[in-house]
């Protein structure tokens, strides 16, 4: 707030005494008038305002030099900011303008991202102590990465589509087809799915489109990023902050022991709010690009606005193997083939007691069956399956149901030696058919 001031002035009248000259002793005496005097309240104010005249002219004197030795303004007038200067020469400042409107970068972002439907079945213990199988449902994001003449090629997390018995994508336009498992990385947490082309109407075709990367390795702390995704499974949603760390180290809890495991994947650290339903989505900059692919957030209730994203300039070479796969088709189940083994899971609790790999335990070979001839034996461990880990049972057959009968595909054990520790081998089994 600015001081302001009221100036006041005044006009003072001088009262004079005119005298004759010569030599008072010599001249003739006159009769004196009788001389008024004047009142005392009169000459109070007289008084009075001569000091004010005085005062106001000192006052607006001081007051203008003031004002031409430090170029300050009259009240009236906007004060120019002098510039800051070193050795003559004019710094800039700082831009203090904050753009907050993200919807033109939204509306040109949204057409390359889906929201993903996972249905899966899992085992669950019943009242009574038993397991029974209970479908269930779960929902995550995508990012349209590429077309090919046959597929709509789309990238998101590996623990989305885990498990699934049925995954279906719905489009920028509400258009929702089934998608098909092209290839899975468990380690950085990554997958891509497909949608075949011919099942792709045209109306869907002109209201989506290929997501535009960025370069993740030139980010900035402290730039805007903009994170969307099908938060909660309510449909796409957006969610603004910043870039709040970069190469943040993943860390998992051990089941076992309950200490954090470092996974070794450096990850983006954002302040934009991601929620259950975000993974898979995009993290993207100021200019649209997708800079990171939302992937989890650190939860508690010391915690807040810590979400993470892959850095997509450190994945590109996994999504691009991952997209040239072969694209996995569920086989009918009459043609589905089989290992030939019966076995049991090796949890993490059991792997940290027994010394052992996580994985199935190979309790028994079929005689001739396809494990048999390839060599697996009783006291094997197989820990994965055309190179998606298997950590028991239930992901074996869930891997095994893209797979048909006369099929040879590539299944890694673990053989124990003699000193307890254990030899990894990749083996080739040519699938048979199942037993009645």
């Amino acid at each position: 707030m600015e001081n302001q001031y009221s100036y006041y002035n005044t006009d003072n009248q001088n009262n004079n005494t005119q005298y004759s000259g010569g030599d008072y002793q010599n001249q003739p005496q006159h009769e004196k008038k009788p001389q008024k005097k004047l009142p005392k309240v009169v000459l109070v104010i007289g008084v009075a305002l001569l000091f004010g005249v005085v005062s106001s002219a000192t006052f607006l004197t001081t007051n203008f030099i003031g004002n031409q030795i430090l170029g300050l303004t009259n009240s009236g007038e906007k004060a120019k900011e002098p510039a800051a200067q070193v050795n003559s020469t004019e710094l800039t400042r700082s831009s203090s303008v904050i753009t907050s409107d993200v919807s033109g970068v939204v509306e040109s972002v949204m057409p390359s991202l889906v929201s993903i439907t996972n249905m899966s079945v899992q085992e669950v213990q019943s009242f009574f102590g038993g397991y029974q199988q209970q479908e269930s449902e779960s929902a995550g994001s995508g990012i349209i990465i590429s077309q090919t003449d046959n597929e709509l090629l789309i990238v998101t997390n590996n623990h989305v589509v885990e498990g699934s018995q049925t995954l279906t994508v719905t489009f920028a336009d509400n258009t929702s087809l089934e998608a098909n498992i092209k290839g899975t990385n468990a380690d950085n947490d990554l997958a891509v799915i497909s949608v075949p082309m011919a099942e792709i109407s045209e109306d869907t075709l002109n209201a989506i489109a290929v997501a535009t990367m960025g370069d993740s390795t030139k980010l900035n702390i402290g730039e805007p990023a903009i994170a969307i995704g099908n938060a909660l499974g309510y449909g796409q949603s957006v969610t603004t902050g910043v870039i709040s760390a970069v190469d943040r180290e993943s860390t998992t809890i051990d089941e076992t022991t309950g200490e954090a495991v470092s996974s070794g994947v450096k990850l983006i650290q954002t302040d934009a709010a991601i929620n259950p339903g975000n993974s898979g989505g995009a993290l993207v900059n100021a200019k649209g690009e997708v800079i990171g692919i939302s992937s989890s957030k650190l939860a508690g209730t010391m915690v807040e606005g810590m979400g993470y994203a892959i850095p997509i300039s450190d994945v590109t070479d996994i999504i691009s193997d991952l997209m040239n796969r072969e694209t996995k088709t569920k086989v009918a189940e009459n043609e589905r083939g089989y290992l030939g083994i019966t076995g049991f899971d090796v949890d993490a609790q059991s792997a940290e007691r027994y010394h052992m790999p996580t994985g199935v335990y190979v309790e028994d070979v079929v005689k001739n069956g396809g494990a048999e001839n390839a060599g697996i034996t009783k006291g094997n461990i197989i820990t994965g399956l055309e190179g998606v880990d298997v950590d028991g049972m239930e992901s074996l057959q869930r891997e095994l149901q893209y797979y048909a009968k006369d099929e040879t595909i590539s299944i890694t054990i673990q053989i124990p030696e003699n000193n307890g520790e254990y030899t990894e081998k990749i083996v080739d089994v040519k699938l048979g058919k199942k037993l009645k």
